[in-house]
């Protein structure tokens, strides 16, 4: 039986946008303690406000002070919270609408699971430090709060940083994983298709023209032909710039890969080079196993070898 992968990744980075007057105030308002929303053309109230009117399209800008308790109107319950939720215990996603409210605002409830209903009365719980995010609601609990406060709204939030996150596992396949097995031992595997003969790296298990297995495995050199590349001037984590990526066809194979090109001026790197791959000491299970490509010092391919794959 075929040892298939499984590798767990994450996806993380920083969200920055700005709230223009509308959004501004409303999170300036919870960095205060209270709730802002804003009237809309029919004469509801919408919180969280819309800088839009949804029925008109207009823009919005009567801001509505409203009430720090409300009542649940739908949730669900979340046993199995994941990093980053408001609490690493069992708790409850709510639409509340607040009084002086015609809409929901979605937070979590901190009750317990036996307590939870539809029409449960609560009120808001305030983080202890408040920047002017979402995140200065820290929950909404049973019972009354302080009610409607009013007032002027403090100086509008004009940017928000909102940090981003997905963690997530991969299965690259039967196929893949056996490409990636042998990247592990420093060598490239690919697949040829029994029926058109083309050849696949890395391997998909099947040809993407025929749509038949390709169960035929044969190992390549490594070496291979750059076909088009990119000079890149934007620095990249782990990347000081300028520097190459291309796409390589590699020795033997009938469809390009992509990989970085080192040890040579950028500007001398072009279509035709001949390239080999430079792997690292430890390798692992992924295509990080081969470092990067570089000159093999070989004569340039000529045209008609790679001219299909511009």
């Amino acid at each position: 039986m075929t040892d298939v992968l499984v590798a767990d990744h994450a996806i993380e980075y920083t969200y920055t946008r700005s709230t223009g007057p509308i959004i501004g105030a409303f999170l300036a308002g919870l960095r205060d303690k209270r709730f802002v929303g804003v009237r809309a053309s029919d004469g509801r109230v919408l919180v969280p406000p819309a800088e839009y009117d949804p029925v008109t399209s207009d823009d919005l800008t009567e801001l509505v002070d409203v009430a720090d308790t409300g009542v649940v109107t739908t949730w669900t319950w979340n046993d199995d919270p994941v990093a980053g939720q408001p609490f690493d215990r069992p708790f409850a996603w709510a639409l509340v609408k607040l009084d002086g409210a015609d809409t929901g605002l979605l937070a979590a409830v901190d009750v317990p699971r036996d307590e939870m209903r539809t029409g449960l009365r609560v009120h808001a719980r305030w983080a202890d430090e408040r920047v002017g995010a979402i995140t200065d609601l820290a929950c909404f609990t049973a019972g009354e709060g302080e009610g409607v406060t009013q007032g002027t709204v403090g100086e509008p939030v004009a940017i928000v940083e909102t940090p981003i996150r997905l963690d997530f596992s991969y299965t690259p396949g039967v196929a893949a994983s056996r490409f990636l097995r042998s990247v592990e031992k420093g060598e490239i595997v690919g697949q040829r298709c029994p029926k058109c003969q083309k050849v696949y790296v890395p391997p998909r298990g099947a040809c993407s023209m025929c749509g038949v297995a390709t169960d035929e495995e044969l190992t390549l050199s490594g070496k291979g032909t750059v076909t088009t590349f990119c000079i890149t001037n934007v620095p990249s984590p782990g990347l000081d710039p300028p520097y190459v990526t291309a796409w390589i066809r590699l020795d033997g194979a009938d469809i390009t890969s992509m990989f970085l090109i080192q040890e040579c001026d950028p500007k001398d790197v072009r279509l035709g080079m001949r390239v080999e791959p430079v792997w690292a000491e430890d390798k692992q299970p992924n295509i990080g196993s081969i470092k990067y490509y570089r000159p093999s010092g070989e004569p340039d391919a000529p045209y008609d070898d790679y001219k299909e794959y511009i």
